[in-house]
């Protein structure tokens, strides 16, 4: 039986897409269900941030009528002119556990990127380069966190079968266990106030009366602090505003903290509870009947003391001048206390990459364990 890759034109074949990773993950329970609504904004070139910046084709593989797998091919023209590369970015990969059909998706996404000039395939990436990227390598004892990717087993073996290679250092997960003081932690806040001692650092929250301002410190920061790392371009503010901007309406702001010297912030370490522990319940708002699962538990269950066990890390931002002062163990500490007071058990630090030594530095200070692997691969498909 042949395998028939088509592109995605109709309402009703982006609703099969959408919805396609249900039959690969309908009874796997550690699997998190994308919100379709936010999904379907994501893939839409009206409303999705990737198309301020490039251009992107959905396929879907059918056999016999019945869809099989999926696939986005897309084309990162702002990225590409940054970094003097002719990369496919492709994503959205899942299909069925069959060879045959796997190769037949990313057949169909080289063709569509030597049509347009490009030479390699780089993924996988959700569009978005901060949504669930990679192919999970290890970590099946729990489900990921916000953000955070989920894939079968057998997606890493079929990669390497398929000719792709690590595209760069991998990617992971680390958690620290904060319902007792352990020894760790307990050296933590000895290093943190010997910080104290020696400097004199301020340690804040946000100023919720000059959001622009501190949108505007957390875009610096993100432009210096990650310079170091592989194939980092900058963020726009744009980008920034958008990414900062549900902290305002989600976050604990008592758990948004900023460090600050001399008048001038220097650093940056935002948590926020890991929403994934609701969703996971309420089967990405696929049908009608899910949105009473969703007011239950994001809603009233809440106002019942509901208290997530997890509080949800993704960015630690520590202007580079300020790597050895001890700034970041005064950030962590001042972060576990607070979110043991509150009730979190454990903290996740995700995702942040082999090559990034800051943030495997500071949580082997607090005992952090590293709980998940992922990889993104390349895979050439033109000479140039």
């Amino acid at each position: 039986m042949s395998i028939d890759v088509r592109p995605v034109r109709s309402a009703r074949e982006r609703r099969t897409f959408l919805t396609f990773p249900w039959r690969i993950y309908r009874d796997d329970p550690l699997w998190v269900p994308p919100l379709l609504p936010q999904r379907a904004k994501v893939i839409d070139p009206k409303q999705g941030a990737f198309f301020q910046r490039g251009t992107a084709d959905l396929f879907i593989a059918w056999r016999d009528g019945i869809p099989v797998g999926t696939i986005s091919a897309a084309e990162d023209q702002f990225t590409n002119e940054r970094l003097g590369r002719h990369e496919c970015v492709f994503g959205f990969f899942d299909y069925i556990d069959d060879r045959t059909v796997a190769e037949a998706l990313v057949g169909a996404a080289a063709d569509w990127a030597r049509a347009r000039g490009l030479d390699v395939l780089f993924g996988p990436f959700n569009l978005d380069y901060e949504d669930a990227f990679g192919v999970l390598l290890e970590g099946r004892d729990r489900p990921p966190t916000l953000l955070c990717g989920h894939t079968p087993p057998y997606y890493v073996p079929m990669m390497e079968q398929l000719g792709f290679v690590r595209a760069r250092p991998d990617n992971m997960a680390l958690a620290v266990d904060i319902r007792e003081n352990t020894p760790a932690l307990q050296h933590l806040s000895r290093l943190a106030e010997a910080v104290r001692r020696r400097r004199d650092f301020v340690i804040r929250t946000p100023d919720l009366d000059h959001w622009d301002d501190e949108v505007d410190r957390v875009h610096r920061l993100l432009n210096t602090a990650l310079t170091h790392l592989e194939d980092f371009i900058g963020w726009p503010r744009s980008a920034v505003e958008a990414l900062v901007a549900p902290f305002r309406e989600i976050a604990d702001m008592d758990l948004i903290l900023f460090a600050d010297a001399d008048g001038e912030t220097v650093g940056f370490l935002p948590g926020v509870a890991n929403l994934n522990e609701a969703l996971i319940h309420v089967n990405g708002l696929r049908y009608p009947w899910d949105y009473l699962a969703a007011a239950w538990h994001l809603g009233v269950r809440p106002k019942f003391g509901y208290q997530p066990a997890c509080l949800a890390i993704k960015s630690v931002l520590v202007s580079p001048e300020y790597w050895r002062t001890g700034v970041a163990a005064l950030l962590f500490d001042t972060m576990a206390q607070r979110a043991r007071a509150k009730g979190y058990q454990w903290i996740d630090l995700s995702i942040t990459s082999e090559d990034n030594p800051q943030t495997p530095l500071i949580a082997g200070h607090m005992g952090a364990t590293v709980y998940k692997r992922w990889r993104t691969y390349r895979k050439r498909i033109a000479e140039r």
